[in-house]
């Protein structure tokens, strides 16, 4: 086994992701506490600078082990990236990278599979979810002009202009204080009601559900995907182990092979 695969076989193996897990939670306990005023600030400090030691020593390993393979994978670029604005001085106009540094508790996703499993679902959902988006933001617009042209003389605090009844409205649909604004319109427009629940209706419970079953169904597809690479994988050992048995079976059922005799003892051939 070559030196390469000594350091690949260590960086795959399951104690050194523990050991980076670990590192990844401390660090971010860390960096909380530093958010506030103790006196044991400079110790915080300088683990911190050790646990970015161990990060970069990490990295070094895995881009060692895998070589150019190692960009080819996006989680792998990612880690890079975050570790990569820790080392940049936070001095100056780059001072905001400080507050940056909290990036390095996402690396908890690329070390933890399942978490992965759900971003990479996240990410198949979003042409789905771009779709909808569009479809809240026409109801949304239509509702806002209907909105305007109804109720602006009256309430105009909530639906004076086409930008205020945009954000009452996004309000509305979140639930946030929605019947105190529906009660006061009430006293000058008694069918005002209809307007609050047919939109509610419509964005809360049609368009807004269907983010939920958009993810939903990226994340089961996900999940298939992976058990289906999963049995395929099962399925070819199980062909290797029944090839293995049938040579060996082979093997030992063959006769044995009679000893060819020595050179000197050979009969010259014509």
């Amino acid at each position: 086994m070559t030196q390469r695969e000594r350091v690949k076989a260590l960086v795959e193996s399951a104690p050194f992701h523990r050991v980076v897990i670990g590192a990844i939670v401390l660090n971010a306990v860390l960096l909380g506490l530093m958010t506030s005023d103790r006196t044991d600030a400079g110790f915080i400090d300088v683990l911190n600078t050790v646990l970015l030691g161990v990060f970069v020593i990490e990295l070094a390993l895995r881009l060692y082990a895998h070589g150019w393979r190692f960009f080819r994978d996006p989680w792998n670029v990612f880690d890079l990236l975050i570790v990569g604005i820790a080392l940049v001085p936070a001095t100056g106009s780059l001072a905001i990278l400080r507050a940056l540094r909290i990036f390095r508790a996402l690396r908890l996703i690329t070390a933890v599979p399942s978490m992965r499993r759900v971003v990479r679902g996240l990410f198949t959902a979003i042409p789905g979810m771009l779709s909808i988006v569009m479809l809240l933001c026409l109801v949304l617009y239509v509702s806002a002009v209907l909105a305007t042209e109804l109720y602006g003389a009256t309430a105009p605090q909530y639906f004076g202009d086409l930008g205020t009844t945009l954000f009452t409205l996004f309000q509305v649909m979140t639930g946030e204080a929605w019947p105190d604004i529906a009660r006061e319109l009430l006293q000058h427009h008694p069918t005002a009601w209809i307007f609050f629940v047919l939109y509610i209706l419509v964005s809360t419970f049609v368009v807004l559900n269907l983010f939920t079953a958009v993810v939903v169904s990226a994340m089961e597809s996900e999940k298939q995907v992976d058990e289906s690479v999963d049995s395929l994988l099962l399925d070819e050992v199980r062909a290797l182990r029944v090839e293995i048995a049938q040579l060996r079976a082979d093997y030992d059922g063959a006769p044995p092979r009679q000893p060819r005799p020595p050179a000197a003892d050979r009969l010259p051939t014509r």
